[in-house]
């Protein structure tokens, strides 16, 4: 059956003009009484209100940024979120930006995903874009340079000085937990680590290494995970199914960690007591007592607080020098170690 033809036609958009006709004042007056707070008669601006009330008038608050205003937009490059800490880190930075009245403009996905992009954000008038390491290219950052968008990168250390960097000291943290259990008496590590190439799984690795070889201990095992917990599950079975004698297995992050718990726990090997397991982030799920996990706090509130703290101060003086600030991990002792 054909559609009704005589079916409502959706009303345009209330425009200032039709505010304007109505009320039988020019439209810059209405600009002035709505927007900008401007000087208007009382009695036109009085005018104003009730016809942009009777039409259902919305001023639009990106036009303001025509005439030069802020637009209050941030966008957000969380690239490929893989786990709950990065999901959560998102959370908070998001509700952290709103409660300084911005609005988060988030991009999730991998370079390829379909929706909107980082060249599509780069439309908005934004008043600074957060990007999380890894999804960080130079040809952005040049672009975002061009465009005087402010731009802080977070998870990894900036070697140009074309932006500012917030990032986890990923490696002191892993010396910090390698350095535990060395104190406990293990000799025989293994090592779940993140995604090839992933910059925190990289550094952490290097502290790990690092910390042994110091000790004069190298890796017993190691397999590469995805940050994921079926990554870790399937790491730790494959570690099990290897036969080597592990007495400490580290992971590149708490997702894998809690993964490799439920292997060893499948198989009936005694967390701590045959194998010490520690994490990395302190995710929301380490501290369940399920899990109650050992692990390396990754402070999520302070990194948004400096993220936060950068934003306000290269948007109030866009001329000083790019900053990058570094966030110590510390340890979290629950019941895996």
């Amino acid at each position: 059956m054909a559609g009704n033809s005589d079916s409502p036609v959706r009303p345009k958009r209330v425009t200032a003009q039709m505010v304007a006709d109505l009320a039988g004042v020019s439209r810059s007056a209405v600009s002035r009484a709505l927007n900008d707070g401007g000087y208007v008669d009382a009695q036109k601006r009085e005018q104003i209100v009730k016809a942009a009330a009777e039409l259902g008038y919305q001023p639009n608050a990106l036009a303001a940024t025509l005439q030069g205003g802020a637009s209050r937009l941030v966008a957000v490059v969380a690239g490929d979120v893989r786990n709950v800490h990065d999901s959560n880190f998102v959370l908070r930075l998001c509700e952290g930006l709103n409660r300084q009245g911005f609005w988060p403009l988030v991009i999730t996905g991998s370079q390829t995903a379909s929706g909107i992009t980082v060249e599509d954000a780069l439309r908005f008038p934004l008043d600074a874009i957060v990007v999380r390491g890894g999804s960080m290219t130079e040809a952005l950052v040049d672009r975002c340079g061009k465009l005087n968008i402010p731009m802080i990168c977070y998870g990894r250390s900036i070697e140009n000085a074309k932006a500012d960097a917030v990032c986890c000291e990923n490696a002191a943290g892993m010396r910090k937990a390698t350095e535990l259990l060395l104190a406990k008496g293990r000799k025989k590590f293994g090592f779940i680590s993140g995604p090839q190439g992933f910059f925190s799984s990289d550094q952490r690795r290097r502290g790990l290494i690092e910390t042994l070889d110091q000790a004069g201990l190298s890796l017993s095992f190691e397999h590469p995970g995805d940050f994921t917990v079926d990554g870790g599950f399937a790491a730790a079975q494959a570690m099990i199914a290897s036969g080597e004698t592990i007495d400490a297995l580290i992971c590149a992050n708490d997702a894998s960690a809690i993964g490799a718990l439920g292997a060893l726990r499948s198989c009936n090997i005694d967390v701590p007591n045959q194998m010490s397991v520690i994490g990395f982030d302190d995710a929301e799920m380490a501290r369940w007592p399920m899990f109650a996990l050992t692990t390396v706090q990754n402070p999520i509130d302070l990194v948004v607080e400096t993220i936060l703290d950068l934003i306000q101060r290269r948007i109030t003086a866009p001329e000083r020098p790019a900053k990058t600030v570094t966030v110590m991990p510390e340890i979290v002792l629950r019941e895996t170690h």
